[in-house]
């Protein structure tokens, strides 16, 4: 069988709300001076609005130097969205110098508020040593925790680590159903899991198909709990 890649790492670039659920109210470019206009009061998802507008370009002219300045602003607040955007303006020097070890301290704050982009960038600067030294083990710790909430990188990546044993025993089974898990959204992941399609017993076949189903309602238990939980 084809060795398997290692972990494929993608920065998330897009603007996220709070727990991931999206409104019409982010950063909408006509709603600039509002924004502004509440961050200058302290506030931290205005803060983060304005910070991606100048990020983006919506409703201003792009200015890196700014989107850091209020990413950080609502990142000291501890707001999750700002505290990954910031890791991700660390991790590739855009407005501020690059700094992997700052990029690493940033995921984490987030990761640690359980925001599932932020998990996934930690899971790859773990496996692939990018701000701190490698950890296998780790890195599958927190692509699990992102996984778990439906994040598909993270799926696509757990789905490497077991169909190559790297920080966790080798499962071909467990392999084939998170590369199913993420394979809508990652072309990657549907072309992994169609050569592992090939090599696996028509009962290993049945077992994948089995976890795929629990796998599916778990993710959607725990959407839920994350809508039902206080805000």
């Amino acid at each position: 069988m084809k060795r398997f890649r290692g972990a494929v790492f993608k920065y998330i670039t897009s603007l996220l709300s709070p727990r991931d659920a999206a409104t019409a109210d982010i950063a909408v470019p006509a709603k600039f001076q509002e924004y502004k206009a509440k961050a200058e009061q302290g506030d931290a998802e205005a803060q983060f609005n304005l910070g991606f507008c100048y990020d983006d370009g919506r409703g201003v002219k792009k200015d890196y130097g700014e989107a850091v300045k209020w990413y950080r602003q609502a990142a000291e607040q501890n707001f999750a969205p700002a505290e990954f955007n910031l890791g991700y303006c660390y991790a590739n020097g855009q407005g501020v110098r690059k700094d992997k070890e700052e990029a690493v301290k940033w995921f984490r704050r987030a990761a640690e508020q359980n925001y599932a982009p932020a998990q996934s960038n930690l899971g790859y600067c773990y496996d692939n040593g990018r701000g701190v030294a490698k950890d296998a083990v780790e890195a599958v710790k927190w692509y699990r925790k992102a996984a778990g909430q439906g994040h598909p990188e993270a799926q696509l990546n757990l789905g490497y680590c077991y169909a190559n044993g790297q920080g966790v025993e080798r499962n071909t089974v467990e392999a084939y159903a998170w590369f199913s898990m993420a394979a809508k959204a990652d072309s990657d992941a549907a072309e992994s899991r169609d050569l592992l399609r090939k090599g696996l017993t028509p009962q290993q076949f049945t077992d994948a198909q089995k976890r795929i189903k629990e796998l599916r309602s778990q993710i959607a238990a725990t959407a839920i709990s994350t809508l039902k939980s206080p805000r």
